[in-house]
């Protein structure tokens, strides 16, 4: 059997509670990430192919491990070539570098304004250069997410560049039914609405949301990342973004206070509570995503490169967050919405994306195995966790939850640092790191945390009144 390493934050099938998924950091950031990641898994897992996740760890020392256990590495990636990524996109390179199997890169994208000037990305096209360099001693193409990314590498000299998208909107296969089943909003309408910290921060997102707000009660903010996960989990803003009062995932923004915010951490959960809904927008392109794959209608709010370039090729109904009013209307939008070039022309996208696997020797499930059957079954067989939602109360069983967590982790830190010293009492071979480690597990962390993060909201919460 046919075995892939395939970069991702966790597997499909992996079931992880809140708390742990938030303290591993599962969704790498952006829980994003798991849609197309676990879009890949299911493509990729044929009879013939076993698919693993190698948690997002690029471990170059264990590069000769990989190469004796797997017959590919791939790595779906969004938009990796922007500056705040550079150092992965380095560590990625030395471990292929290392490599003696094929290495598929699937949906690549370059990240730079509306404008789609990549002069920003200058300085850090030595280490774009390497990368696809040794991505291609590994592979046929690399697969990119739009043309502004295929013009960013042409212009380099790269000729073996293919624009797929982005392997989340084939989770289905070649169909993707989106349809509008209400002849338009209304007040009673269920919305979805997304977007980053900076289109909220600096795109004047806040000021739609707040109107939408105003106008539609069941509307709901769904956050992405894990600063929004933590701050509806433990009421923690003890960062930049964090203390963002703006955002509905912040403790005193009032979509908070009235349970109107959801962080998923797992795709399957997020998609099946989206097929509730009556439409979804915002300036996040898998927030609208995953509504499409529901088979809800979306319109991204396209705020730069990363999320144009994939909504003209797959063509999404869209438009520039920087040319719409504040008073913007959802139902505008989804009256205004067309969505037959995107079901119309999605077989010939897919039959596209499935060339460029069969270029780079990779099956697929909807060629070479039954459709995902099996894997949507087993997935569907699994106790899931759902949204993440506010902790706006102090029922005994929320309590209960995260100080059992909480105790667990100290439990496991107070037994991890007594065999640290036992290792040095005993003056083992390994004692001097034993002693190394030690020195940067000081004891009282998980107390220090434990005060921070559920102590203050905790006696907020319990103050009369509240």
């Amino acid at each position: 059997m046919k075995r892939i390493l395939l970069r991702s934050g966790k597997s499909p099938f992996d079931v992880v509670p809140v708390e742990e998924a938030l303290h591993r950091d599962v969704i790498a950031t952006n829980s994003g990430n798991l849609i197309f990641s676990d879009a890949a898994h299911k493509i990729l897992t044929t009879p013939d192919t076993e698919v693993v996740s190698n948690g997002m760890r690029t471990d170059v020392n264990a590069a000769a491990r990989i190469n004796e256990e797997y017959d590919a590495f791939v790595i779906p990636l969004a938009n990796a070539f922007r500056p705040s990524f550079e150092q992965p996109l380095q560590r990625l390179t030395r471990l292929i570098g290392k490599l003696k199997i094929p290495v598929v890169v699937m949906g690549v994208g370059a990240q730079a304004a509306l404008d789609q000037d990549p002069t920003r990305l200058k300085a850090m096209e030595p280490t774009v250069r390497a990368f696809c360099s040794a991505v291609l001693e590994h592979s046929a193409s690399i697969g990119v997410r739009g043309e502004f990314t295929e013009k960013y590498l042409t212009d380099m000299g790269f000729r073996d560049v293919e624009v797929i998208g982005c392997p989340s909107m084939f989770l289905h296969g070649d169909r993707l039914p989106v349809e509008k089943r209400a002849a338009g909003l209304t007040a009673d309408s269920r919305i979805a609405v997304n977007g980053s910290h900076t289109a909220v921060r600096t795109g004047g997102l806040h000021r739609i949301i707040t109107r939408t707000h105003a106008h539609y009660p069941n509307l709901r903010y769904i956050g992405q990342n894990l600063t929004d996960a933590r701050q509806l989990h433990w009421r923690d803003v003890n960062s930049p973004a964090g203390r963002m009062t703006q955002m509905p995932t912040h403790p005193d923004h009032p979509m908070y206070r009235e349970d109107k915010v959801r962080v998923y951490v797992d795709p399957v959960t997020w998609i099946d509570d989206l097929k509730e809904y009556d439409f979804s927008f915002g300036g996040r392109i898998h927030g609208n995503i995953a509504a499409l794959l529901a088979g809800t209608p979306a319109t991204v709010l396209a705020f730069d490169s990363r999320t144009l370039e994939l909504c003209r090729y797959f063509e999404i109904p869209h438009r520039l967050l920087s040319e719409v009013p504040a008073d913007l209307d959802p139902a505008d939008l989804y009256e205004e919405a067309d969505f037959s070039a995107l079901t119309g022309n999605h077989k010939e996208r897919f039959d596209r994306f499935t060339a460029f696997l069969d270029k780079n020797g990779l099956s697929n499930t909807f060629t070479h195995g039954d459709g995902g059957v099996a894997f949507d079954k087993k997935l569907r067989s699994l106790p899931f966790p759902a949204g993440v939602r506010p902790w706006n109360d102090t029922d005994p069983a929320a309590l209960t939850s995260r100080f059992g967590w909480l105790q667990q982790q100290i439990a496991e830190l107070d037994s991890h640092n007594a065999q640290l010293k036992r290792d040095l009492a005993k003056h083992r071979p390994g004692a001097k790191a034993a002693a190394k480690a030690a020195a940067v597990i000081p004891a009282p962390s998980i107390y220090r945390r434990a005060k921070r993060v559920v102590g203050g909201p905790l006696r907020r919460a319990l103050k009369p009144g509240k």
